[in-house]
C-alpha cells in the first residue's frame, strides 16, 4: 500500500528540481533562432505524422496536418490576459512560455513548420519506434488533432505535448518521458525518506523563529509545488 505522506513529498521534490533548473521549460522553447529559416523536407511530411524536435532535457511533438501546418500544445500566458488573437497566434516566446506553465495554461494551436521546430532536426513517426505501438490512420490522427485546437489545462506531468500527441496517434495519453522522470523521483524519495522529516522541520520552524528568507522558502514553495503538480 501505497504511503501518501510519501507520495506527496515525491510531488514537492520532482517540483523543486523542475524549478532549480529552468531549463527543463524548454519542452516547448523556441530554440535560440539562428537556424529558424532553415529548408525543411515538408513535402516528405504526411497528414497525421507525428514531428518531433530535441531541445535540451526534453522533446517537443506536434501533429502535421497538412499545408505546412502543425498542431502542437503550447503553454502561454497570454491566453489568460488578452483575447486578441493576432497577439495571440504570434510564436510563443520564453517570457509567454515561462508564465504559462506556471499558471497552467495552454492551447492546442497550428503553427508553421518552421516556427515550430526554429531551427532544429525534425524526425518523423519516431514515436512509433519508441513506443512500439501501432498507430491509428493517419487521417484518423490529424482528424483528432483539429477536433482539439483550442485552449488547454496545462501539466508538465499529466497535460504536456506529448500527452497531446500520443492521444491523438495511438488513442490513449502517455508520456514516457515524464513518466520516467517522475518514477526515479519516487525512487530517490523512498530511498531518502528523511526529506519528509525535513520538510516538516522546516514548517516547524518558521512558526517558532519567524519568518526570516530562510525560513520562509519551505513555506513558499511547498503549497507552490503542490499546485504545480495538481492535476
Amino acid at each position: 500500500m501505497k504511503n501518501p505522506m510519501l507520495e506527496v513529498v515525491s510531488l514537492l521534490l520532482e517540483k523543486l528540481l523542475l524549478i532549480s533548473n529552468f531549463k527543463l521549460f524548454s519542452v516547448c522553447t523556441p530554440g535560440g533562432g539562428s537556424e529558424r529559416d532553415r529548408p525543411y523536407a515538408i513535402s516528405s511530411f504526411l497528414r497525421g505524422d507525428v514531428l518531433e524536435v530535441s531541445r535540451t532535457h526534453f522533446t517537443h511533438y506536434g501533429i502535421y496536418l497538412g499545408d505546412n501546418r502543425v498542431a502542437h500544445l503550447m503553454p502561454d500566458i497570454l491566453l489568460a490576459l488578452t483575447n486578441d488573437k493576432g497577439r495571440i497566434q504570434k510564436v510563443v516566446s520564453n517570457k509567454r512560455l515561462i508564465p504559462g506553465v506556471i499558471c497552467k495554461m495552454a492551447s492546442i494551436r497550428v503553427d508553421t513548420v518552421e516556427d515550430f521546430a526554429y531551427g532544429a532536426d525534425i524526425l518523423v513517426n519516431h514515436l512509433d519506434k519508441t513506443l512500439k505501438k501501432k498507430s491509428l490512420l493517419n487521417e484518423e490522427v490529424a482528424c483528432r488533432a483539429e477536433q482539439q485546437l483550442g485552449i488547454t489545462p496545462y501539466s508538465l506531468l499529466w497535460n504536456n505535448c506529448e500527452h497531446f500527441v500520443t492521444h491523438c496517434r495511438y488513442g490513449a495519453p502517455m508520456s514516457p518521458q515524464a513518466e520516467k522522470f517522475y518514477e526515479t523521483v519516487k525512487i530517490i524519495i523512498r530511498d531518502q525518506r528523511s526529506c519528509l522529516a525535513s520538510a516538516v522541520l522546516g514548517l516547524v520552524s518558521i512558526v517558532y523563529m519567524g519568518l526570516a528568507s530562510y525560513m520562509t522558502f519551505p513555506a513558499i514553495c511547498i503549497p507552490f509545488c503542490l499546485w504545480m503538480m495538481s492535476d
